[in-house]
Order: C-alpha cells, then structure tokens, then sequence
C-alpha cells in the first residue's frame, strides 16, 4: 500500500505547480508581446517605405510639371518684347543652364538658386514700364557653410515671383513689387510684396505649379522644417517663405 501524500507536502506539490503554470504563462505573455511588438514595427517600416515611395513619385510628377511651364513664360516674356532681347537672351542663358543642368539634381545650393531667381526677376522686368518701382533686396550672409551645400529644392521661389509680376498693379500711382532675399542663421527666407491690381489676370487654359501645389512640395520635401504665409493686407498682397535648413540637415543625417 503506498503512503499518502500529507496535506502539506500536497499543499507544497500544488504551489510549485502553480507556479511554474503562472512562469510559463508570463513567458508566453513576453514571447507574444515581443512579437506582436516587432510585427508592429515591420508594419510601421513599411507604412513609412511606402509614403517615401508615394511622396517620391507625386514630388517628381510635380517637377515634371514645372519646368516646361517655367520654360514658355520665359519664352513668352522674350518674344513680347524684341527690343529687349539681347539683353533677355544673357539672362535666359542663365536661366536656362539652371533649368538644363543644376535643377535636375534633387537639391540646390541656396545661392545657385537665389542667382536663378535674380535671372528671373531681370527677364520679367522686360515686361515693366522703367518708372515702375520694383525693389529687389539681398540680405544674404555667404559665410554661412549652409549658404553653399545642396539642401534646397530647385525652382522653390519661382512661383511666389511670378505670381507677383502676373498679379501686380502695373499701371496706377503707388503699384510695386517688392522682393527680399535673406540667408541668416542657416535660414533661408524669400519675401514677395505686390500691390493687386483690381483687374482679374487673364485667365489661361493651362496654369502654372500654383501656391497649393507649392505648399504641397514644400510639405513633402521639408516636412515641418518650414514657414509658408501669404495674405492680402489693404490691396497689397504678402507672402513669405522661410526653410529652416539647419534643422531639415540634422534631420536627414539623423534618418541616415
């Protein structure tokens, strides 16, 4: 006949018992949170492949865009005023070699692209009257190192200047244009000022990259490393672009 177990040896049996269920249990309970947790870590690595990818493709669809609209009003602004085009033609070979070469990388220095958009403002101003004001300033610092590395993306203060030439007040007392560059503290900033003619400009069937679209690249490339405002304050239309590039490099080195 076997002994019996005591109460207190069954009470020992069934603690050790437990507790090795209770250990296994929580082992288990590791286990699946660890791999749910690196489940949810692939799903996020490829949520964010696949928006690189779509934000990709929608930025080089938007630059496949801008060039040849870029290209015609250039041309148009040339044609229209053939008295001028000696000198415009000097300037739209500039403009030209930036459209053909530099701006096929994905990022320019900010002074390629502010010598880019001083081209630009020269070819427009073919189309003013010699007493119209337009005021072009450079408050650039070309010591700064960021002045001279490729951080900024091509083309991005072509349509705050034309949209002011397109809207501008050309013809009354007190219409301007006023342009301000600026490169301070590693930030790049551009400041467009017009007076809005009461007029509506006319209407084309096919339009330029437009400020949505900009603010759509700018939210792409930039992310929240930038500042885009434009208003209209007693006929005077503002708009103001500043890219804290400082910021948006660390950022880059940081994702490797």
């Amino acid at each position: 006949m076997e002994p019996q177990m005591s109460l207190s040896s069954w009470l020992v049996y069934s603690g050790v018992c437990a507790l090795f269920i209770s250990l296994g249990a929580i082992v288990y309970l590791i286990f699946r949170l660890n791999k749910l947790e690196h489940e949810k870590q692939a799903l996020k690595l490829k949520y964010q492949e696949i928006e690189a990818k779509y934000n990709q493709i929608e930025l080089e669809n938007l630059d496949s865009r801008l060039n040849p609209h870029l290209f015609k009003n250039i041309l148009n602004s040339v044609q229209s005023h053939a008295y001028q085009t000696y000198f415009a033609l000097d300037k739209l070979s500039n403009v030209l070699d930036y459209i053909l070469y530099d701006s096929r990388k994905k990022f320019v220095t900010p002074k390629q692209e502010v010598e880019f958009a001083l081209n630009l403002i020269e070819i427009n101003k073919i189309k003013l009257s010699p007493l119209f004001e337009l005021k072009v300033k450079l408050k650039v610092n070309e010591n700064e190192p960021l002045y001279h590395q490729h951080l900024l993306a091509p083309f991005i203060s072509t349509d705050l200047i034309e949209n002011a030439f397109k809207h501008a007040d050309l013809q009354s007392p007190g219409a301007f244009i006023s342009i301000i560059f600026e490169f301070n503290d590693n930030t790049f900033s551009l400041t467009v000022a017009n007076k809005v003619s009461a007029k509506s400009p006319i209407k084309k069937e096919k339009g330029g990259f437009g400020i949505e679209t900009l603010e759509q690249r700018l939210k792409i490339i930039y992310n929240d490393h930038f500042k885009f405002d434009h208003f209209t304050e007693d006929d005077v239309y503002i708009a103001h672009l500043k890219i804290d590039l400082l910021e948006y490099k660390a950022k880059m080195l940081a994702a490797g």
